[in-house]
């Protein structure tokens, strides 16, 4: 669960950074409330499939 800072679209690399995270991935599912939706706006909140676990308070940023 991510409170996005900017525009996030399906398809957009991120990365993932400390609490033992250091990788990038596309994003290839974003949820709002439960539901699919291809791009979210800055201050929304949303979940995002990850490729590896990821521990709260772990960094998340647009490439």
């Amino acid at each position: 669960i991510v409170e996005l800072k900017a525009t996030l679209k399906v398809g957009d690399k991120v990365k993932f950074e400390g609490h033992g995270a250091d990788f990038e991935q596309n994003v290839d599912s974003l949820q709002i409330e439960h539901k699919q939706v291809e791009k979210a706006s800055a201050g929304k909140v949303v979940g995002l499939k990850t490729a590896q676990k990821v521990k709260e308070g772990t960094e998340v940023e647009k490439v």
